[in-house]
C-alpha cells in the first residue's frame, strides 16, 4: 500500500471548512442556532486540523540528524494525533456543551432561511472535499474495504481527512434535521438535541482517530505482503539460505526499517558473506522501495538443529526467539548470543 499522504484531499478540506465555517457562523450571528454555531466551531477546527496536517508533512521532510538518527518521518503521526485531540476538545466537547446548555435554556430560531441555507451549501462543499477524499483513497486502498484501509493505512493524513469529511456530513444532516424540527415544532430543545448529537459524532470520531494514531506513534511493523515480499529478496538460494528471525518498523509513512537474522553457509569467506548482505539490501530496496534503513546480521544455521526448537522464521515478520545456533559440524552452539 502506498503511503501517499493525500496533500490535494488535505487542501481540499482545508478550503471547504474554511468556506463553510464563515457561511456557518453569519448564519449563526442571524438565526441565534446552537446547531450554527457548533457547526461553524467544528468547521474552524477542522480547517485548523488540515492545518495541522500539513505542518506535520512539512515538518516530516526534514534530514536525519546525529540526534534524530532515523529521521523525522513520525512527525506525521504526532500532528495525526494532535488533530484527534483538537477534534475531541474543540470539536466534540463544545458541541456537547453548547447542546446541554440550549436544550435547559431553548429559544425560538430566527431567520430560518439562513441556517437551513447555509446547510445545504455546506453540505454540497462537504460532498465536494469527501468526494476528494475517495478518489486519493482509492488510488492506495486496493482491494481493502474502507475499514481495512483505516486501520492499515500507515501515512494517517487520509484516515484523518476521510473520516472527518464523513463526521462533517453526518453532524450537517444532524444539524439540519434539529433545525428543522425546531422550526415545525415550534420547540427549539430540537436544535439543542442536534447540537448533542454532533458533539457525540465528533468525541467517537475522535476517538477512533487516537486509536489508530496512537498504534503508529508506537511504532507499526510492515504489512504482510511487504514482509513476504522482503523474505524473498534476502534469500538468494546460494550464500544466503534462510531468513532466521525478522523484524520491520515504519519510522514513518513513507520509510521503513528491516532487520534480520539470515542463514549462511559455515563454509563461506567473509568476502562472499559481505557480497551477499549488499546483495540481498539491493534485493530487498528493489522489491520493497520504503525499505530505506537495513541491518542484515549473518548466522549459521542447520535444519536438524532448528526441528529441535522453534523456527521464528516460519512466521510473518519472526516470531519472539531465535532459531538455534550451530556449529560447522550441526550441532547446537551453547556460547552466548550477541546483538540481535
Amino acid at each position: 500500500m502506498s503511503a501517499s499522504g493525500g496533500t490535494k484531499a488535505i487542501v481540499a478540506a482545508l478550503g471547504a471548512n474554511l468556506a463553510i465555517a464563515v457561511a456557518k457562523f453569519v448564519a449563526f450571528l442571524f438565526s441565534g442556532s446552537s446547531s450554527m454555531l457548533a457547526e461553524s466551531v467544528h468547521s474552524l477546527a477542522d480547517s485548523g486540523n488540515q492545518g495541522l496536517l500539513l505542518l506535520g508533512g512539512k515538518k516530516a521532510q526534514r534530514e536525519a540528524t546525529p540526534q534524530h538518527p532515523f529521521g523525522y518521518g513520525r512527525e506525521r503521526y504526532i500532528y495525526a494525533f494532535l488533530v484527534s485531540i483538537v477534534l475531541f476538545s474543540v470539536g466534540g466537547m463544545f458541541a456537547v456543551y453548547e447542546g446541554y446548555e440550549k436544550i435547559k435554556h431553548p429559544h425560538e430560531i430566527e431567520a430560518w432561511y439562513w441556517p437551513v441555507g447555509v446547510l445545504i451549501f455546506a453540505i454540497i462543499a462537504e460532498g465536494f472535499s469527501f468526494r476528494t477524499a475517495i478518489k486519493e483513497s482509492n488510488e492506495t486502498r486496493g482491494s481493502l474495504s474502507w475499514k481495512e484501509f483505516i486501520r492499515r493505512a500507515k501515512a494517517p493524513e487520509l484516515p484523518v481527512v476521510l473520516l472527518e469529511d464523513f463526521g462533517a456530513l453526518i453532524g450537517l444532516v444532524l444539524a439540519l434535521a434539529g433545525v428543522g424540527l425546531a422550526l415545525g415544532t415550534g420547540n427549539g430543545v430540537w436544535d439543542g438535541i442536534g447540537t448533542l448529537c454532533i458533539g457525540v459524532l465528533l468525541i467517537v470520531i475522535a476517538v477512533v482517530l487516537a486509536a489508530e494514531t496512537k498504534s503508529l506513534l508506537l511504532g507499526e511493523a510492515a504489512g504482510a505482503d511487504q514482509v513476504e515480499k522482503i523474505k524473498a529478496a534476502v534469500v538468494d538460494g546460494d550464500t544466503v539460505t534462510a531468513v532466521i528471525h525478522m523484524r520491520t518498523l515504519h519510522l514513518g509513512p513513507e520509510e521503513l526499517l528491516v532487520a534480520a537474522k539470515i542463514a549462511v553457509q559455515h563454509d563461506d569467506t567473509a568476502t562472499e558473506v559481505a557480497n551477499a548482505i549488499n546483495a540481498a539490501e539491493t534485493r530487498i530496496r528493489a522489491a520493497v522501495p520504503i525499505a530505506r534503513v537495513i541491518y542484515l546480521e549473518p548466522d549459521i544455521y542447520s535444519e536438524a538443529a532448528a526441528a529441535a526448537g522453534t523456527n521464528p522464521g516460519k512466521a510473518p515478520g519472526g516470531a519472539p526467539g531465535n532459531a538455534p545456533r550451530t556449529t560447522p559440524d550441526g550441532t547446537p552452539d551453547t556460547s552466548t548470543d550477541s546483538g540481535h
